[in-house]
């Protein structure tokens, strides 16, 4: 993708009238489900109604209502963030990463959305009778060596053994806390009208390195994943403009989840342009072999910025000077139509609804 891409003026000739989107986003009616299936662990809408009806009555709380990849708090004063994460990724090593970095990365990343400074983390092992005692150690060596390049430091944990056949190998739980500076007020009902949408890079690179693995895909170049921790961008990026509006990392659920979480949180409409949505071409392929959409597929190291359009371009050029960052794109705007909704501008002038996803299309990811 080119400066010139990034750039290219919308049409207006392209529809002559304002399109009328109330009755485009039609979800399949969702069932009442006696028992959990596969879905309700996707980050789509089976994820949050059962997030919405167990979870939030049984442990309500303002902090918890918020419903962010990490919860601010004040003690003393002093403001820090919380967050916890599950790791269950089948397998455990694939190409570009593992549980491992996964375990540390991804909650260094949900810490470092709310626009904390990342410190300390837990780890909890919960490991099927029969895992291999070499390989744990090669994953537990793997998450220090994740948390030094992070800058973090695994303080306490826990280790639970099931009885074998009862816990599919290996799964890793953390929990993270760090500190969030003054005057630093991030969160995903700060998204107003006009605001720049950046993407720190390509999309479905994750969960499509899981699936090539996953099905013996060989392609022309290697499909790796994306996992990588995301908080000395953050920094920089604050440096740069301490009224960042929202950053979220398009993980469960893709790029099509987090717009839409953005665009309900705010009530604003968010318009994204498919042209300037940065993909590599290897990936691109592997979607279309599989039928999948990439916007729906998880990522692990990439992050959603939503900016006020003053700042747009300082926040860009700082993402782009990071190795995680050096594909960021300006990727749309947030608007008063079509408030809550996202819509997508399409190569030829069309518009279309960009939905959540009732359920995940690739299970056990992350």
């Amino acid at each position: 993708m080119s400066e010139r891409d990034l750039k290219r003026p919308h049409n207006p000739q392209a529809s002559s009238d304002p399109l009328d989107y109330n009755g485009l986003n039609c979800p399949v009616p969702l069932q009442s489900y006696p028992n959990i299936i596969l879905g309700h662990g996707g980050g789509g809408k089976l994820s949050a109604e059962l997030v919405e009806h167990i979870f939030l009555p049984a442990f309500q709380n303002d902090h918890l209502a918020l419903l962010g990849d990490a919860t601010v708090f004040s003690i003393d004063g002093g403001r820090l963030a919380m967050s916890t994460d599950s790791y269950v990724v089948r397998p455990l090593f694939f190409p570009g990463g593992s549980i491992a970095d996964l375990a540390i990365n991804g909650t260094v990343n949900d810490l470092s959305m709310s626009g904390a400074k990342p410190l300390y983390l837990s780890a909890a092992f919960i490991i099927e009778e029969g895992f291999p005692v070499a390989e744990l150690k090669r994953i537990a060596d793997l998450m220090g060596a994740a948390a030094l390049r992070a800058g973090v430091t695994v303080i306490t944990g826990d280790t639970k053994v099931v009885e074998k056949g009862r816990g599919d190998g290996l799964y890793i739980n953390t929990c993270g806390l760090g500190i969030v500076p003054s005057g630093v007020n991030i969160a995903p009902n700060r998204a107003a009208v006009d605001d720049v949408i950046i993407l720190s890079g390509t999309i479905a690179d994750h969960g499509m390195a899981i699936m090539s693995v996953r099905e013996g895909l060989e392609f022309e170049a290697d499909i790796e994943s994306d996992s990588a921790p995301l908080n000395a961008m953050v920094a920089a990026m604050l440096e740069k403009c301490p009224d960042i509006h929202v950053l979220r990392d398009p993980t469960r659920g893709g790029l099509a989840a987090t717009l839409n979480e953005i665009a309900q949180a705010s009530q604003c409409g968010i318009e994204i342009e498919d042209c300037l949505v940065p993909m590599d071409p290897t990936v691109q392929s592997a979607c279309e072999i599989l039928g999948l959409d990439p916007l729906l597929v998880a990522n692990e190291g990439k992050l959603v910025c939503i900016v006020p359009k003053a700042h747009a371009a300082e926040v860009l050029q700082t993402m782009r000077s990071q190795a995680v960052g050096k594909e960021a794109a300006v990727i749309g705007r947030v608007v008063t139509d079509h408030p809550g909704m996202v819509v997508a501008k399409t190569s030829i002038g069309a518009s279309r609804v960009i939905t959540v996803p009732i359920g995940e299309q690739l299970p056990r990811i992350c």
